[in-house]
């Protein structure tokens, strides 16, 4: 597929987007090659920008699924029985085939996703990171050892993975996310398959290629394209340990509900509502860059977009002029465009909910400042574009402000202080991220250690975490014990063993009945 590095950068030139590599199919990757459905049943895949269909995804049906987990059932003991540093060494060639071919896999994503290249580009740079992470793995598999625990015993700890698990990952991080689990998974010694997005499944492919160039043993990595027969089944599968998701939040709650009862380990990231709240002391103009970016980088469609700023004090007014006339200004086109700021969203349906939902705002009377529904772009009439919204005056009561947009809508709320602007944002659902900015480091310490919140940035519109740390919301953003990737990634994908040893002659002779103690 390496014809999309020539992919055409005129906004006008619709046609040649639409014509390129149309009808394309995109199978499953099982046991080490491409297995199409035996069922025959596949998905149209988009171009959200074109609004036409450019390829087929195929749906798996059981035999898929069951082919998929004895593959990496069949692949388990060799793998795991490998040892760290070899599993390294796979990683590091991935490492070096990610940066050869980034721009192929980032334009994978614009032709599927909709962002535009320059976000293409970021999102791999983060999922590069991971992999990096993954390398270190001999380091991070190293347990604790304590000598003379008692007289003539010795006690160590050590972490061993799990066996098959499985990544459902969204569409709209189709390779970051999938690389938040994947590498991690592999790197500990577990085998893995990826259910990724129906609507942007082709970056699952190259992945699976690129692994395979590294060196990748068949059967370690596998990828099954479907939908929810897809889940339910891997969901109940016995031979599945472990369940990795990226979603909205029912049905995040669902997958960690259903995983958990069929005895897996579970982790089940879900939705957000992600607030930025801007103090009286803060730099009006970085908080307006650093808004525009956050509101409306990727069309709206990251969870951790900024979607509500709460303006504290006597802020609002200048915020909401300044932030008016550039949402106006955003460069709406195809993500090809060279200096294109945000491309479409990712169907006719999620454009539709979007301005449903403005239109909801509107009806329960909060502000339109900016209204950015029924925008066009020049030769992609039929796209699923939106143009930014802004609303001002809007309050936690409306259902612009309750339900997650997962659009280019910015809600501003008005708070006289941030007592006030700390009570909204508790009384969320949702604990994804949030930022705070100020130039009171006393504020922002105790802002930091009393909200409840998984990720704060100060000063930082998204705190998305490095790979060396760990990403992760609370309360109805995070199903399970454990964030993804990094140290909380590595204890996910493993399991804690404990060993005590002695030899024989310094083992007291005689039965001893009594618990055991040290001595």
């Amino acid at each position: 597929m390496t014809e999309l590095e020539n992919a055409p950068v005129s906004q006008e030139n619709a046609d040649d987007v639409r014509d390129a590599n149309a009808g394309y199919d995109v199978p499953h990757y099982i046991n080490g090659g491409r297995v199409a459905s035996r069922s025959g049943r596949t998905v149209d895949v988009f171009n959200p920008a074109v609004g036409a269909a450019a390829g087929r995804v195929h749906m798996a049906g059981a035999e898929e699924i069951e082919l998929a987990v004895a593959a990496a059932k069949a692949a388990f003991p060799a793998w795991s029985q490998e040892p760290p540093l070899a599993r390294a060494r796979v990683m590091f060639r991935f490492l070096e085939l990610l940066q050869q071919r980034r721009t192929e896999l980032a334009k994978h994503i614009v032709r599927e996703h909709g962002k535009v290249l320059s976000d293409a580009l970021g999102e791999v740079a983060r999922a590069i990171d991971v992999v990096e992470f993954a390398t270190g793995i001999p380091q991070l598999l190293k347990g604790e050892y304590t000598e003379q625990i008692s007289r003539g015993m010795d006690a160590w700890s050590i972490r061993q993975p799990l066996g098959v698990c499985v990544g459902i990952t969204p569409f709209n991080f189709p390779a970051m996310v999938p690389m938040w689990m994947a590498p991690i998974a592999i790197a500990t010694g577990n085998t893995f398959i990826l259910k990724p997005s129906e609507r942007d499944p082709s970056p699952s492919l190259l992945i699976a290629d690129l692994l395979k160039e590294a060196g990748l043993p068949d059967g370690v990595f596998n990828v099954v394209q479907g939908d929810k027969f897809a889940v339910d089944a891997f969901l109940k599968h016995p031979n599945v340990e472990a369940i990795s998701f990226v979603g909205s939040t029912p049905i995040a709650e669902y997958i960690y509900a259903t995983g958990t009862a069929h005895g897996k380990r579970v982790q089940a990231l879900g939705g957000a509502k992600n607030h930025m709240v801007i103090m009286p002391d803060a730099d009006i103009d970085q908080c307006c860059d650093a808004l525009m970016g956050a509101a409306y980088g990727s069309a709206g469609e990251r969870c951790m977009a900024i979607s509500v700023a709460v303006a504290v004090g006597n802020v609002g007014d200048e915020l909401v002029q300044k932030l008016k006339d550039r949402v106006k200004t955003i460069k709406v086109a195809e993500g090809n465009v060279a200096d294109a700021e945000m491309g479409p969203v990712v169907t006719a349906a999620a454009k539709q909910r979007i301005e449903s939902l403005i239109a909801s705002g509107v009806k329960e009377k909060a502000t339109l400042v900016v209204d950015g529904r029924n925008h066009k772009v020049k030769g992609f009439e039929n796209g699923f574009f939106c143009g930014g919204s802004l609303f001002d005056n809007v309050t936690p009561q409306m259902t612009i402000y309750k339900e997650e947009i997962f659009g280019p809508v910015l809600c501003v709320v008005r708070a006289p202080d941030l007592k006030t602007a700390v009570e909204i944002i508790e009384g969320n659902e949702y604990g994804n991220g949030v930022a705070i900015y100020t130039r009171d480091g006393g504020v922002a310490r105790e802002f930091t250690r009393n909200i409840n919140v998984g990720m704060v940035g100060i000063n930082v519109p998204l705190p998305v975490p490095m790979a060396f740390n760990s990403f992760g919301g609370w309360k109805r953003s995070l199903f399970g014990d454990q964030h993804v990737y990094g140290p909380e990634g590595v204890r996910f994908y493993t399991r804690h063993k404990a060993v005590m040893q002695r030899w024989p002659d310094s083992i007291a002779k005689g039965a001893e009945f009594a618990f055991p103690q040290m001595k």
